[in-house]
This record gives C-alpha cells, sequence and structure tokens, in this order.
C-alpha cells in the first residue's frame, strides 16, 4: 500500500529573539554578521513554563482546524522529540489523551534530531504499508533553547524552537517514495547533552571556556562545530548519491532539493559541493532559525505557499547521533 502526505502545519512559541535583541548580550557581534554568515535573523524561543509537548498540542490543533480531517480517523501518533516532558511516560502517549484522539491510536516517541522528520516518514509509511494505520501523524516538535547557555553565541544564533505536524495517509498530495538511511554512532560525542539522563544524573555544575570564548559544560548542549561540519561534507553528498540511486532518478529529474536547514555557510558548502542549481534548492531559515527535526516540514510548508512544490522533491536530513536520512516524495497531479 503506497503512502502519502497529506498535510502539513506547524506552530512556533511567542516569544521572538531578533539578531539585533542577541547582540546585546554579545556586542562583538553585529546584526549584520549573524545574518551573513548564519542566514538566520530571528528565532521563536519559548518561556520557562512550555514545553515541547505544549508546541506538539498546538501544532496539532492548527492541524484539526486548518484541514479536513477527523480526529476518530488518526490510527498513530510519532512524536519525534529529544525534549521530551518526563524520562517517562511516553509524550505521545498523553498527547493523545490532550488532543482527544480515539484510545485505538497507538502512541510512540522517538528520539531523533535533524534527521528525525525523514526518518518519521519511514516509520509511517511502513506502518501504511504493513496494514497497521492508515492515517498517522507524524509530529515533530523540539526545545533545544532548554538545553542552550545564555553565553553560547554559536548555537544561540542557530537554534530556535518550533513543532510541526504532517498527516501521512493511504492518499494525498504528495507519495513518499524510497528511503536511504545511515548512522555512525562513533561520532555521538561532537554533539551532546551529557547530564540529566541515567548516564549522568547529576548537574555537573562546572563550566570552562574554549577558544572562540563559548562555554562548554555537561549541563548544557556541545556542539563540535568543526566536527559536524567535516561530517555532513562526508555523508550528505554520499545520501543524495544513495537517494538517487534507490529512486532511479538522476539528478536532474529532481525538481527541488529540500535539506535540513542546519545554517546558512554550511547549505550554501553543500549545493556547491554537490553542484545543485541554486533555483532548485530551497532555503527556509530566516525567519525560524534551526528548529531541528522541524525544519524540513516548515519548509515543504513554505514552499507550497510559494508554488515551488512540483515534480519530485529529494529530502535529507542529517546531524546528531551522526544520523542522517533522505528520500525523494512526488507530488500528485492535481492536486
Amino acid at each position: 500500500m503506497n503512502a502519502f502526505i497529506k498535510g502539513i502545519s506547524y506552530y512556533f512559541p511567542e516569544k521572538i529573539l531578533t539578531n539585533e535583541l542577541l547582540i546585546n548580550d554579545f556586542p562583538e557581534w553585529t546584526v549584520e554578521k549573524v545574518a551573513e554568515k548564519i542566514g538566520i535573523k530571528q528565532r521563536h524561543i519559548v518561556s520557562a513554563d512550555e514545553t515541547a509537548l505544549d508546541l506538539a498540542e498546538k501544532a496539532a490543533n492548527l492541524f484539526f482546524e486548518g484541514h479536513d480531517v477527523d480526529r476518530a480517523s488518526i490510527n498513530f501518533i510519532l512524536l519525534c522529540t529529544q525534549s521530551p516532558d518526563y524520562l517517562l511516560p511516553t509524550s505521545a502517549c498523553i498527547l493523545q489523551d490532550r488532543l482527544g484522539l480515539p484510545t485505538t491510536c497507538g502512541a510512540l516517541d522517538f528520539n531523533l534530531g535533524c534527521s528525525g522528520f525523514v526518518y518519521g516518514l519511514s516509520l509511517a509509511k511502513g506502518l501504511i504499508a504493513g496494514n497497521i494505520a492508515k492515517n498517522v501523524l507524524l509530529i515533530t516538535s523540539e526545545t533545544y533553547s532548554k538545553y542552550l547557555h545564555p553565553k553560547d553565541k554559536g548555537n544561540r544564533t542557530i537554534f530556535g524552537d518550533a513543532a510541526a505536524v504532517t498527516l501521512i495517509s493511504t492518499e494525498g498530495t504528495a507519495e513518499i517514495l524510497n528511503f536511504s538511511l545511515g548512522t555512525d554512532g562513533s561520532g555521538y560525542n561532537n554533539l551532546i547533552v551529557r547530564s540529566g539522563a541515567l548516564r549522568m544524573p547529576e548537574k555537573a555544575n562546572k563550566i570552562e571556556w574554549d577558544e572562540s570564548g563559548n562555554p562548554v559544560s555537561d549541563d548544557y548542549l556541545y556542539m563540535n562545530g568543526t566536527e559536524i561540519f567535516n561530517f555532513t561534507l562526508e555523508s550528505v553528498p554520499l545520501l543524495v548519491e544513495n537517494v538517487l540511486k534507490k529512486n532511479n532518478l538522476s539528478k536532474e529529474k529532481i525538481d527541488l532539493f529540500v535539506f535540513h536547514q542546519a545554517n546558512k555557510h554550511m547549505l550554501h558548502f553543500l549545493r556547491r559541493k554537490i553542484k545543485i542549481e541554486e533555483n532548485k534548492f530551497y532555503y527556509c531559515m530566516e525567519n525560524f532559525g534551526n528548529t531541528v527535526s522541524s525544519t524540513i516540514p516548515i519548509a515543504l510548508k513554505e514552499a507550497e505557499k510559494e508554488g515551488k512544490l512540483n515534480g519530485n522533491i529529494l529530502l535529507a536530513g542529517f546531524g546528531v547521533g551522526y544520523s542522517w536520512g533522505g528520500c525523494v516524495i512526488k507530488i500528485c497531479d492535481g492536486n
């Protein structure tokens, strides 16, 4: 049985952190420097009492308000998050109750970052192909801002908070074709929050400072930017090549490339390395920032608004884990 994307909605928290506000904390930077280097002018940030589960609920309610979909028809919730409300229970179970979905609905969380949307599509397609579900609600929701030290100018310029909801069904506007997925766990140390889980349950309460003046602590998000950049340049071109092979397509047959919106510098480098025409490469981070697992569905929704979703769309997610995944979706004629 084929699987299709039937609709997408997203939600951003109300608080907006502009570059003008951000440089108040980092006077050595300028608004222009942040915008030019990172490609981001503003990002949305959750309030202290707002969580990824709250964002997921609001995004899902917006989805049901904007689409002709009966809540009773949902057979499964897949919630991708690395910032759950609790170690247990599963946030997706709580979300089922909050959304008033039937108790016959399956629900699970999965912990992935920037590749999470593509992995979620693969899981949803599997549920449909196995005749386990007909309507799968894939929700990506992240609040990385809660993991960032206030003095971490590198990461605070990049990350924003958001949630996106994608309905995968037996019919829809975009057919989900074949996948290429990959993992290299040897790089786990290069993007990590060490404390807070069971390996290191207690806070370290210790901070050091790197050569760029950024804080390094087990209690906050640590990202080795150089290693992440090198990993991306090695893995993503091969990922694109493998996705094309899996779908028996040439690069010329792809009408739009939608990558995880990491940052402007990285995406420019990847586009040139893979030799993708600029008019076929979609950028969507200026007003949202890097929203981790939600960047691709947000980009797809924005591209749809701009009338840019036609033909074959290649999706590619990559990041923390290390983890990467790609697929092609084919826009259905007449939709």
